[in-house]
């Protein structure tokens, strides 16, 4: 190949929609880009999609990039004159009992609150809008207008060509042998046609990327799974308007092709494929049909469609595709290896997904930082179960069978488990305790009582866990509660840069004296919260960072990136060596007393402060904190010694009423508390400002990371501010649900629940107001939520809902 290019300011590696759309944008951004497909365009994942796009999803931010799909794909053709076979022809959602009917209201809610126009029908009117199928059995419908399809290879083949109109290198058969680094540097691509030198690689490989990224040391959790639909001749009433049609009780979907219909579904007993590799060469091709595995679908579809029975059959298709063990993608900079970027897994809505994904991992790119809060696909939410790929396929194939089942709230996945368990799993398990899981960990959601059921029963009314929960909630403020929080993800930070490299990196004051306890946030240079977490200084050179079970990969990516090069400070994960029980509530310090000689009293053990002392033989860090709003530390300590301390405080506060007690009573006394969640009320589109956090920040210590922008919006003032709501304790809130002002929409909840003590509804979200938001602003409303599309009043606070003045926890 005479012109082949030697340089690139990035290489996109992969043809299919995903990477088109990538280098589409990459080459609109001004890059010099290169993408390199081994067979051709399409010929891997794409040609086989179905084509469908939709665009609800339960993140805003995730809704929004899908929502940019639709509006370029609206523009594509035109500007390209390439045909995509885009079309906004609607997209209509089926319930068929009670349950389903008020998922899709909930999500008719979620829709208004991220400002889609999502409109409940009769089914009477969803069979105007559809008039083949059978409505007998349906209960009602959502119709989102601004849904639609579109053909896969069109489209793709319509963003490679905008690509090279922006002066995108677009190579096919040019298979990428190799990524080349020096000293961990990424360096170039080797190709079967020559060496290409860049810093830049974007793996947009699908089904291959995580063999693909597997040299690196980059988990890309992913693995292939069967998916088969099938293609109708012509039948009548089918017209070319008809909207997408989603039947998630009979598992299938439908759209219009070619006056016929496209059918597919989801079965509940998926088959995976390449269990041992993808076959050498597999390119355009497709699997053999199985009708016997499809069947299930076929007699599911026919309750819908009667003239299905009598309708030609073109082809049964059946295609490999990418699936994740969570049903999201994987957008981001692998954790790995810096200047390795991926766009993968897209579990079969990448067509809906590829023309924002393409957009926010450009920018991701071309900017060091994605256009907004991208956390529920980012790659870092990953950890250490996704390293095996038996592990990642099990739980794989359980979320591609819940595809379309109900999106219960709190549901659990069951399968491979239990992976990572605290050393005081078998005494919580025993004492009837029932878990959930998170990044491997089991960890103790709730516990049941002598004779109650010990498991989850999902539904969206008052689950079979609440009476368990609110006795724990009672056993927090009124004597205590010890609860298994060993799953922290927990660093060390030392060296004699170590506070210095705090100081830049966190927004509050990292200097203080040894002993010393400090909750701070992480911020980007817009002044958006990147991690939340506590810091412990242990020693003048070693610091304890403690951060959320879930974030581990995330916060230790962001602290090590933030270690400026020379810098003597070195960042280690010490999660698996450490323990830790959490002691909580007004009799913690009478029980800590029992099983401590040290001196635990309010002024040798204030508030934010952590010592080390001894429990029944072990060496223990105390950290005075509480994430209940109770009295109470945070107890970490070696792993070996946890059954042994757990027994010493469960002997010591038997008579002072001490329980166990789970996660589901955290998040019921965090909300009467209002205590931020990361990931929900808090993340990188907000700061402390907007969240109420501006205690957290100390502008007057020096120069970090994020402070000019903090600096500029306390002058200017906020435009959205996180508060507190209340409502009827009947309301089920669960977020996501729309805020109104006065009669005007103002945000929505980000995160909802009940307060046991004060026996009401509980959420928390963001007003926003594009001329300001004052206290005043804010406490002259008069305010409504909107649950499952009923309005129901409810009241507002910036303060904590209970012990606004902290006495109880600085007690």
């Amino acid at each position: 190949m005479t012109d082949f290019p030697t340089t690139a300011q990035a290489v996109v590696v992969g043809g299919g929609i995903i990477g088109c759309s990538t280098a589409y944008h990459l080459a609109k951004l001004g890059w010099e880009v290169v993408l390199l497909e081994r067979h051709k365009l399409t010929s891997g994942t794409t040609f086989h999609a179905a084509g469908l796009v939709g665009q609800l999803r339960s993140s805003a931010n995730i809704t929004e990039l899908l929502g940019y799909s639709v509006r370029l794909y609206d523009t594509l053709e035109q500007e390209t004159g390439q045909a995509t076979g885009w079309k906004r022809n609607g997209g209509l959602r089926l319930a068929c009992n009670a349950e389903r009917w008020t998922e899709v209201k909930r999500q008719a809610t979620t829709a208004h609150s991220f400002g889609l126009d999502m409109q409940l029908l009769t089914p009477s009117e969803a069979r105007e809008l559809w008039p083949l199928m059978d409505v007998s059995d349906v209960v009602g419908a959502a119709y989102l207008p601004t849904d639609g399809q579109a053909n896969p290879s069109d489209i793709t083949l319509s963003l490679a060509k905008g690509a090279r109109m922006a002066g995108a290198r677009i190579i096919e058969d040019c298979a990428v042998l190799s990524v080349a680094r020096e000293k961990g540097v990424i360096t170039g691509v080797e190709t079967q046609h020559g060496f290409i030198k860049t810093g830049i690689v974007i793996a947009c490989c699908g089904q291959w990327t995580r063999e693909f990224a597997a040299p690196l040391g980059v988990s890309v959790p992913l693995v292939s799974m069967e998916h088969q639909y099938m293609v109708t001749e012509p039948i009548d009433g089918v017209t070319r308007d008809l909207p997408t049609l989603r039947d998630p009780d009979r598992l299938t979907y439908w759209k219009e092709e070619v006056g016929g219909l496209v059918m597919g579904g989801y079965e509940p007993n998926p088959k995976p494929w390449a269990i041992s590799g993808i076959p050498e060469g597999f390119h355009y091709t497709l699997l053999d049909s199985d009708f016997d595995h499809f069947e299930q679908i076929m007699e599911l579809a026919l309750g819908r469609v009667p003239a299905l029975e009598t309708a030609g059959i073109k082809t049964l298709t059946n295609g490999p595709e990418s699936f994740t063990p969570d049903g999201n993608f994987i957008l981001g900079e692998a954790p790995e290896q810096k200047g390795f970027f991926v766009g993968a897994g897209f579990n079969a809505f990448g067509i809906a997904s590829g023309g924002g994904a393409g957009m926010a991992l450009a920018e991701w790119v071309a900017k060091g930082e994605p256009p907004f809060d991208l956390w529920p696909v980012d790659i870092r939410r990953f950890g250490r179960p996704h390293f095996d790929t038996d592990w990642v396929r099990t739980r794989t194939i359980e979320a591609y069978g819940k595809h379309y089942t109900m999106a219960w709230p709190s549901e659990e996945h069951d399968s491979g488990r239990p992976g990572r368990r605290s050393p005081l799993y078998d005494r919580l398990k025993a004492r009837g305790a029932v878990f959930g899981e998170k990044m491997g960990w089991e960890r103790p959601n709730w516990f049941a009582a002598p004779g109650e059921h010990a498991g989850d029963i999902y539904t969206y009314g008052r689950p079979n866990w609440f009476e368990a929960v609110a006795r724990e909630h009672r056993a927090a403020r009124e004597a205590a509660v010890l609860i298994d929080q060993t799953s922290f993800a927990k660093f060390m930070l030392e060296g004699p840069d170590a506070e210095a490299v705090l100081q830049e990196i966190a927004a509050n004051d990292m200097s203080g004296p040894v002993g010393r306890l400090t909750y701070t946030q992480m911020l980007n240079d817009h002044g958006g919260i990147e991690a939340d977490l506590t810091v412990a200084r242990l020693a003048e050179e070693s610091f304890y960072i403690v951060t959320g079970t879930g974030f581990a990969t995330r916060d230790f990516d962001w602290i090590r990136r933030g270690i400026p090069e020379g810098a003597n400070a070195r960042l280690s994960d010490v999660t698996s060596g450490y323990a830790v029980l959490s002691l909580m509530g007004p009799k913690a310090r009478d029980i800590l007393a029992r099983v401590t000689r040290a001196d635990v009293s309010n002024a040798a053990l204030p508030f934010g402060s952590a010592a080390r002392i001894a429990i029944a033989g072990a060496p223990v860090w105390a950290l005075r904190v509480s994430y209940v709003g109770e009295l109470g530390w945070e107890l970490h300590l070696p792993v070996e010694y946890a059954a042994t301390v757990y027994d010493a405080l469960h002997m010591a506060g038997a008579s002072h009423g001490l329980v166990d007690a789970g996660y589901r009573a955290i998040e019921t006394l965090r909300l009467e508390k209002g205590y931020r969640a990361w990931g929900g009320d808090i993340g990188p589109d907000s700061t402390p400002l907007e969240a109420g956090l501006d205690f957290a920040v100390k502008l007057d210590t020096g120069a970090f990371r994020g402070r000019a922008a903090i600096a500029a919006q306390k002058a200017a003032g906020v435009s959205k501010r996180l508060a507190t709501f209340t409502a009827d304790p009947e309301v089920i809130l669960l977020g996501r649900e729309t805020i109104f002002r006065n009669g005007e929409r103002v945000g929505y909840l980000s995160s909802g629940g009940y307060g046991h003590t004060l026996g009401q509804a509980i959420g928390m979200g963001y007003l926003k107001n594009p001329q300001g938001v004052t206290r005043d602003w804010i406490l002259s409303g008069q305010y409504e939520l909107e649950v499952a599309t009923e309005r129901v009043p409810c009241k507002v606070s910036l303060a904590p809902l209970y012990d606004p003045k902290h006495t109880r926890l600085k007690s």
